[in-house]
């Protein structure tokens, strides 16, 4: 049986802007913050969709487990990301910390209940509903893409624009993880990276091959392009 490791900090007011959502009324809401190890469970498929989640601290992957086993990554939500935002009552993927990683909680109620006499928090949900749902379709163009170089060099894009910091792109999630968002082999992203660093696309930093220099961000896109 899963057991949730966590360690729950004390719920205190807080304004949306705290989230990072503009408010007319900027009214306090209850936010609460939890910390969950790397591997650990933050919500699972199926379960009440109760609460809407930000990323403070570490990363987050949302996936589902296919009937032969395999798993599909969904989603990775980084630092100031928010995710838990469902259309119906149920979560439809389930989400586990990268990393050890932290975050906020708010409840979907709340965020209703404000959203309904304040415009622009009803605008910022509707934009980030519409927001999953062309990542959604952009990730569903992704996996129908002919080659594994484009899926990698699309990925690769993906997080260059998302967490690279003074030039070097520190990537939170595994080789596994990359294959499974994919739908690649671990073999296949390994032989990917390797030829676009043959190519002197991109440098390794360090032994974990984690940290990613971008040498030539044109011929990267130039790869994601390919027909």
């Amino acid at each position: 049986m899963f057991v949730r490791i966590t360690t729950d900090s004390t719920l205190r007011p807080n304004t949306l802007r705290d989230l990072g959502m503009a408010s007319h009324s900027n009214a306090l809401v209850n936010l609460s913050e939890f910390s969950y190890r790397k591997g650990s469970e933050i919500y699972g498929e199926k379960e009440p969709a109760e609460y809407v989640y930000q990323v403070k601290s570490g990363a987050v992957r949302s996936y589902k487990l296919l009937s032969d086993g395999r798993r599909q990554i969904g989603a990775f939500h980084l630092v100031g990301d928010i995710f838990g935002l469902e259309n119906g009552s149920e979560h439809r993927f389930t989400t586990e910390a990268i990393v050890d990683t932290t975050v906020r909680l708010i409840k979907r109620q709340s965020l209703e209940i404000v959203a309904e006499s304040d415009a622009m928090v009803a605008r910022n949900l509707l934009s980030m509903t519409t927001n999953n749902l062309q990542h959604a379709e952009d990730h569903m163009l992704l996996l129908g893409r002919k080659t594994s170089l484009e899926r990698v060099a699309a990925f690769l894009l993906e997080m260059d624009k998302r967490l690279t910091a003074a030039g070097v792109m520190a990537l939170p999630m595994s080789r596994r993880d990359i294959a499974d968002y994919l739908g690649l082999t671990l073999e296949t992203v390994s032989r990917a990276l390797s030829r676009l660093h043959e190519l002197g696309v991109l440098g390794f930093i360090g032994n974990t091959q984690r940290q990613i220099m971008l040498l030539d961000r044109h011929q990267l896109a130039s790869l994601d392009l390919q027909p």
